[in-house]
């Protein structure tokens, strides 16, 4: 069975500073993402894990051959665990600035252009009732990028999207410096983004 492990950050908890404070850096990685770690191995002991080899992103994409007794397990672990990988990854402390190339083409054509991109996603992860996820996401069955939020930890994948970026919207991401300021938090985020990174997954993904 695959046993997962808390994901590796390739920066300091205190690099994203002044954006993401250290504290929350370190609380959110050490506890929270630990959390659906272990949430996530445990669930797939209850389900015989030997029986599903795959990696998270191929068993949240079809969930349903998860017994259903365990599928919410799966869907919030197994969500926690893949969403706060790719939250990790899609951030450095060289960030921010705009995206380039293939995926600026992309942008431009669904979204006019990176400014209105970016209003429309920040406002549907301010307007995020509770706690869940803004999302870029890659549509492969239309070969189109597209915006879309989940609630709670739920992953694009189980939608059958892939996803690019991502922007964690539950209150242990931002409480303790933002407190209920959600807008100021988002808008910081911005320059964290790692679009290199995002650049790079969207042209392996969309060929």
């Amino acid at each position: 069975m695959v046993q997962y492990e808390l994901p590796k950050l390739s920066y300091g908890y205190d690099e994203l500073e002044p954006f993401i404070d250290t504290q929350t850096m370190k609380i959110h990685h050490q506890k929270h993402n630990q959390s659906y770690v272990d949430g996530l191995n445990n669930a797939l002991v209850e389900i015989g894990g030997a029986s599903h080899p795959q990696y998270i992103s191929s068993i949240l994409s079809d969930l349903q051959t998860i017994p259903e007794s365990s599928r919410n397990k799966i869907d919030f672990f197994g969500g926690g665990f893949e969403n706060h990988k790719l939250f990790w990854e899609t951030m450095n402390p060289d960030g921010g600035g705009v995206p380039k190339g293939k995926l600026e083409d992309a942008i431009d054509v669904y979204f006019e252009d990176f400014e209105n991109f970016k209003k429309i996603f920040s406002e549907k992860a301010v307007n995020i009732q509770g706690s869940g996820w803004c999302w870029l996401v890659f549509n492969r069955t239309f070969n189109k990028i597209e915006i879309l939020t989940t609630q709670n930890q739920t992953s694009p994948w189980t939608l059958q999207k892939v996803p690019l970026l991502g922007l964690d919207v539950w209150e242990h991401a931002y409480y303790l410096k933002y407190q209920n300021k959600r807008p100021e938090y988002v808008d910081a985020w911005w320059n964290v983004v790692n679009w290199d990174y995002v650049e790079n997954r969207f042209s392996e993904i969309s060929g």
